[in-house]
């Protein structure tokens, strides 16, 4: 099975960026067993929450480049 990884690993190396992208997406789709079919409406909830939240007062925001900033001085 090695020998047949090596060459499907060449034969992926020779794709453009494009296919090798969609063929990452698909095998990762394929991995991911588990559905949740309510997520993206959870989701939803929650963020129109949030952002009502933010409309009455309840959250504060920052600039995205203070956010950056910030992470850049985390990493160092």
């Amino acid at each position: 099975m090695a020998a047949n990884l090596k060459e499907l690993e060449n034969q992926i190396a020779g794709l453009s960026s494009e296919d090798r992208a969609r063929l990452i997406a698909d095998l990762i789709r394929s991995l991911d067993t588990g559905t949740d079919e309510d997520a993206e409406a959870i989701w939803l909830e929650v963020a129109e929450q949030r952002y009502q939240d933010y409309q009455a007062g309840k959250l504060s925001s920052k600039s995205s480049e203070q956010v950056f900033e910030e992470a850049q001085s985390k990493l160092g």
